[in-house]
């Protein structure tokens, strides 16, 4: 079965259908403030490295050994002279990273603001949540990972918020890792996003889906799209997934086509990582779906059970829904567009 995706430009943008059920989270305490270690790195002198990175630590506790140790792969068995001196490398080949950035982020306080809002429905959903207070905001390897918790912070990367046409995006040392179909992503406008998601996927409902069916899959996935539509409601639904604006509109225009996919090739029970993996990972495209389409349609799809489920069962609580056993949400959403 093949279902064509067309070219047609598309201008609607979708949003997050929970207008109705968004509570106002004005007034919920949150404690967050920004620390720009990004900056403080980059204004060491680096004529006097010991001494300056000892500062620095001393002005970064917490943050600075996780820098250190997780972010540039610092071994802690180094000498503090090669651990100076290795330090000093990473600045002087990041600079021109580092002056990209200032100038989109200089001032951080509006992504600041959109975060603590997340945090704010965070609180108000999970108020036994212990939340970070802290943003750390860093360059790292554009290789590297850009997102993170550490032990009272959420830690952003700032060098995988360039913008999409950023030129080193495009050499071979970032897109062995990041193809173009994640760096389209790399932009300044998916910040809240991506350190909500962090505090869900790292933190308050990690995965735990192996060995298990590709239907459990997908609605674990589906749950914790649906979380995140509900703790960032003014997002787009396609920044929340990761799509184009044209691709969730195509995936909602051929929903039927995409679930017929799953139920005529017997794929739903299936626990073969290596075939499952390729409908709940991200990927360019899913190729029976055409050339077009977005990968990580199962996704989509697990999604669509859950909200299924939440409007037949409109007084489940977030809480209650992450927990739920997946087989049987299934089983109660009837999911058939």
């Amino acid at each position: 079965m093949r279902v064509l995706f067309s070219f047609l430009l598309i201008s609607i943008i979708l949003f997050s259908c929970n207008d109705k059920k968004t509570p106002n989270v004005d007034n919920v305490k949150v404690n967050l403030t920004t620390a720009r270690f990004d900056q403080s790195l980059f204004s060491l002198d680096t004529n006097r490295m010991e001494p300056e990175l000892d500062k620095l630590m001393e002005k970064y506790p917490t943050f600075g050994p996780t820098f250190l140790a997780n972010i540039i792969n610092i071994d802690p068995r180094w000498s503090k002279d090669t651990i100076a001196n290795y330090i000093h490398s990473f600045i002087t080949s990041y600079r021109n990273v580092y002056d990209s950035s200032e100038k989109i982020f200089h001032d951080f306080s509006a992504y600041e603001k959109e975060i603590k809002k997340g945090f704010q429905f965070i609180k108000y959903y999970f108020p036994e949540y212990k939340l970070p207070t802290k943003i750390y905001t860093f360059i790292g390897p554009l290789d590297g990972n850009a997102h993170a918790i550490n032990e009272d912070g959420i830690c952003i990367g700032l060098q995988a918020h360039l913008g999409k046409n950023y030129g080193l995006y495009k050499t071979a040392l970032v897109s062995e890792t990041y193809p173009a179909y994640i760096t389209d992503r790399f932009e300044p406008s998916y910040i809240a996003k991506d350190a909500v998601n962090t505090i869900i996927q790292q933190d308050l409902f990690p995965e735990k889906t192996e060995d298990k069916s590709l239907v459990i899959q997908m609605v674990e996935k589906g749950k914790r799209l649906y979380l995140l539509s509900r703790l960032l409601p003014e997002t787009p639904e396609y920044k929340l997934i990761g799509y184009t604006e044209k691709q969730l509109k195509e995936c909602y225009d051929h929903e039927s086509s995409i679930w017929d996919l799953f139920i005529q090739n017997n794929l739903l029970q299936s626990t073969d990582n290596n075939l499952t993996k390729n409908y709940i990972e991200e990927g360019p495209k899913t190729p029976e779906l055409g050339e077009a389409s977005p990968g990580n349609i199962g996704s989509f799809c697990g999604w669509q059970i859950v909200k299924k489920y939440m409007d037949k069962n409109s007084g489940t609580d977030l809480k209650t829904l992450m927990g739920m056993d997946a087989e049987k949400l299934f089983e109660a959403a009837k999911y058939k567009p």
